[in-house]
């Protein structure tokens, strides 16, 4: 019988894992096993994908072993802008491996790399920490990079904008490119294609192949950004033309089969910029409980499984929301048209509904594919103000109903272990392609109220098709590593906070409740974060550890994350006789498979963290402009900030209604020479005695923003006099950056 690749790999598995085996190349390997013509090419194949998937390593000579026989470790490196980086391992439970800078070869940040355990006695450098060398790069993140034009001398190179791509990309000279027949100049922001890499001694080359305009002109950077994370900017032409053939209103001939909801007070919560509304809500009282009516835009009535629409929507995983614009997974006729929510138009909805009793317990659930038409599309502001005031009309009377409800679910998620990792966000405005206004954004009553329905329905619709066991994509977030928590509980203690064992979920709870509300919570949560796992997608409800609960899944949002869609349509199975319960026929809804599910959810997982990746970076570029541009205007704005660290070099400051924190160096201090107290973390005025403490509520203004390292500094804004000597002030803390 002729041996497949399947069955070589076997065998080569089997020939590694045996005690008496010892390191072999491929031609010992081929005798070995007894392989010879076309099987001798099967092996080959199945070496490399083997070594691939991390499942063999290739050490010296070229001779294989398992990696853990080798004391190799496989995984994804992250690098840091000082340039060391760690490893994350693809085996469950391994911790990460620190990665000094000298070690990290020709690796690239996101590289999928093997590194080799250091046996260096005078390792690790710190006490506990597994250290590597990386051997081998498997895999390379990306093939191009986003930056800014520059010019030595003798040749052009290219300044990458991530700060963790630590080296800049020759480019040699440059000439109009073939595509666009434009020339790149000193500035412009660019595309380059990365050559292969193979000596760190030298710089990494490649190649522009797309010039995006000036670095400083308006909208350059959030297309950098679009470029930087390979996000999509156009629909293919059939996804538009299939968009274009389904109707903007909703044809009376799909009402059949649906419960119709249209006489009920059914209204939208978004933000005050949304332009699509996935998701509605009601609340009635039923004897001493409620109903909530969760009710959500019906995708699956419009994306056929396999369709073109379906394709590019599962490509793109979940649409991307930078501060000037949206990438949406649906075309706008769709997420802005006949899929969203909008007032006082007829509405396909796929409907949950809850009964809970007095005590806010869940007694039973429904579900319903639906017809509704909203009443009413409330913004969080309006909302909020309704909620703060007497009720004094129907709205009024059903949103503070919704509120009793809501904050009782709240209450008792907290008390069942939820953890309280909310965090503010900030709004950037956005006019011509400029930040001109940055707004904070409370995690106040009317977004709890929406939260906790939300919740409600997720968690509803898991335990339903858990129970009907039918394949689906779930929302996990597994128990952390307790090697991560006991760092954290270090981190911790050194902000002066007293704290038990944190592998405790009820220590993190009174931990967090402690922090509440003080200079340091951002800091601290940001640091809980990343010691927890990161949420993700899988097809085993494993649980969600952040919040509390055993069954949970996506359902609420499918106009925007692929994810919900394929709950909807799992939901929409027939529990009995396992058809689609929707006017399409079983074998057209096209119900994935357990294989195929687990691939969807390994994708979209991935384009997820991409997105939020995205969304982050361009946030904070934004930020940096908005700072820029006081400086440039001289005319900086006061902002109120709060210490939240201090070292012997100046002041760590957080501007609380920015989520931004920077630095007021030492050395912009001038009313005194300050000394570093650093048992009590102060900076103590030698003459005056002042002191600047941690909590300690300051008034500031921008000096310098440096956008390649994303940093910015301050000085103290005296009450006395508006700021003055600016330009002094950003050159003593330039020298004092440097000096660092």
């Amino acid at each position: 019988m002729a041996l497949t690749g399947r069955n070589i790999r076997e065998q080569i598995l089997g020939l590694l894992r045996r005690k008496d085996y010892r390191p072999l190349n491929r031609v010992d390997i081929a005798r070995q096993l007894g392989l010879a013509g076309a099987e001798r090419v099967a092996l080959r194949q199945s070496l490399r994908e083997l070594e691939h998937g991390g499942e063999i390593a290739r050490i010296r000579k070229n001779r294989y072993v398992l990696p853990g026989e080798a004391d190799l470790v496989t995984g994804k490196l992250s690098i840091h802008q000082a340039g060391y980086g760690f490893l994350t391992s693809e085996v469950s439970g391994q911790a990460d491996v620190f990665v000094a800078a000298e070690n990290t070869g020709t690796a690239m940040h996101g590289d999928r790399v093997v590194a080799r355990m250091s046996q260096d006695e005078s390792y690790p450098r710190i006490k506990g920490r597994r250290e590597g060398r990386v051997i081998r790069i498997l895999e390379r993140a990306h093939d191009t990079i986003v930056g800014t034009l520059q010019r030595s001398r003798n040749f052009y190179y290219v300044v990458p904008d991530d700060p963790r791509m630590v080296h800049d990309v020759y480019v040699g000279q440059v000439s109009p490119l073939a595509t666009s027949k434009i020339a790149p100049q000193i500035g412009d922001k660019v595309v380059v294609r990365l050559e292969a890499w193979e000596s760190r001694h030298v710089n990494p080359e490649g190649e522009i192949i797309e010039v995006l305009g000036p670095a400083s002109a308006p909208g350059i950077d959030m297309l950098s950004i679009i470029r930087k994370y390979h996000l999509p900017t156009e629909f293919p032409r059939d996804v538009l033309e299939e968009a274009k053939g389904i109707p903007e209103r909703v044809d009376a001939r799909q009402f059949d089969g649906r419960e119709d909801l249209r006489g009920e007070f059914i209204v939208t919560i978004d933000p005050d910029d949304a332009r699509d509304f996935d998701d509605a809500i009601h609340v009635e009282k039923i004897g001493t409980g409620w109903r909530l009516g969760v009710h959500i835009a019906d995708v699956a009535a419009y994306v056929e499984p396999g369709s073109p629409l379906d394709r590019e929507a599962r490509r793109r995983g979940n649409s991307v929301y930078l501060p000037d614009r949206v990438i949406p997974m649906l075309p706008e006729r769709l997420s802005n048209g006949v899929c969203s929510l909008n007032p006082d138009v007829d509405r396909l909805t796929h409907s949950v509904f809850i009964d809970f009793d007095k005590n806010g317990t869940a007694k039973s659930a429904r579900f319903s594919r639906s017809l509704i038409r909203s009443a009413h599309r409330l913004t969080y502001k309006k909302a909020y103000a309704i909620l703060t005031a007497p009720p004094g009309d129907q709205l009024g009377e059903r949103l503070h109903l919704a509120w009793e409800l809501a904050a009782l679910l709240r209450q008792k998620r907290f008390e069942h272990g939820a953890l309280d990792l909310d965090f503010p966000e900030v709004k950037v405005w956005v006019d011509n392609g400029h930040p001109v206004k940055l707004e904070r954004v409370e995690n106040d009553k009317s977004h709890q109220l929406i939260e906790e329905f939300m919740l409600a329905a997720n968690e509803a619709v898991a335990r339903e098709l858990k129970k009907r066991a039918i394949p689906t994509i779930y929302r996990i977030h597994e128990n952390p590593d307790p090697e991560k928590l006991a760092e954290y509980r270090e981190f911790v203690l050194g902000f002066n906070y007293t704290v038990g064992d944190v592998t405790h979920r009820a220590e993190l709870q009174r931990l967090l409740a402690a922090i509440r509300g003080k200079p340091e919570e951002q800091a601290l949560k940001v640091g809980l974060l990343k010691s927890l796992k990161r949420a993700r997608y899988s097809p085993q409800p494993l649980g969600h550890y952040g919040l509390a609960k055993a069954n949970y899944l996506h359902f609420t949002s499918p106009i925007r994350r692929y994810a919900d869609l394929v709950v909807h349509r799992a939901l929409a199975k027939d529990p009995v006789a396992g058809r689609s319960r929707s006017a399409r026929s079983a074998s057209a809804s096209g119900h994935p498979d357990m294989a195929e599910i687990a691939s969807i959810a390994e994708h979209i997982s991935l384009t997820e963290r991409t997105a939020s990746d995205a969304e982050g970076d361009a946030i904070q570029m934004k930020k940096l402009e908005f700072f820029q541009r006081q400086l440039d205007q001289r005319n900086p704005q006061i902002f109120r900030a709060t210490i939240i660290d201090v070292r012997n070099y100046g002041i760590m400051v957080e501007l609380p209604d920015a989520l931004v924190t920077g630095l007021v160096h030492v050395s912009s201090l001038t009313d005194d020479f300050y000394l570093f107290d650093s048992a009590q973390r102060q900076l103590i005025g030698r003459r005056s005695r002042k002191r600047f403490t941690v909590g300690d509520e300051l008034s500031v203004f921008v000096v310098r923003v440096d956008a390649f390292k994303r940093q910015v500094d301050f000085a103290i804004a005296l009450a006395s006099r508006e700021p003055k000597g600016t330009r002094r002030t950003r050159r003593s803390a330039d020298i004092a950056r440097r000096a660092q």
